[in-house]
């Protein structure tokens, strides 16, 4: 991409060896500044180019960062209202009939049973993508 080496030095005619004249070595000077200045400016280039796509890749990091730490946050939310829904459930089985504890125990069996396939369903038909596992499972209750 970038030329190697310097600047290739004009033919002399006429001139053996490094005997220029000021005037020759003046040009010189000016054809490898120019050459230094236009590669200077390629890199230049490239390097705001490189420090824009770090930038979005910084800005892409913090963003997806912050929906990872956002998806841990709720998944431990919804785990914990998963354990007091089950243990609500564990002090409520006891005063049901035995028919409804009989009922209870098959439907809380068929919410751990759940697949994704079937979340995507529920998820996908109510049009919530940010519906919580608990409203999920909620309509295996005959009863409420």
């Amino acid at each position: 991409m970038y030329p190697q080496g310097r600047h290739p030095a004009p033919h002399q005619p006429g001139q053996p060896g490094f005997k220029f004249t000021v005037a020759e070595s003046c040009d010189r000077i000016k054809d490898e500044f120019q050459f230094l200045q236009a590669q200077y400016h390629s890199l230049k280039v490239e390097y705001d180019k490189l420090a824009n796509e770090k930038t979005e890749m910084q800005r892409h990091y913090v963003m997806y960062y912050e929906m990872s730490y956002g998806l841990n946050i709720e998944m431990h939310k919804q785990t914990e209202i998963a354990k007091r829904l089950n243990a609500i459930l564990a002090q409520i089985m006891p005063f049901l009939s035995q028919e409804h504890q009989q009922q209870v125990a098959q439907a809380v069996e068929r919410a751990k049973q759940v697949t994704m396939t079937e979340l995507n369903a529920i998820i996908g038909v109510r049009g919530l993508p940010n519906l919580p596992l608990t409203v999920c499972i909620l309509p295996f209750f005959p009863f409420f």
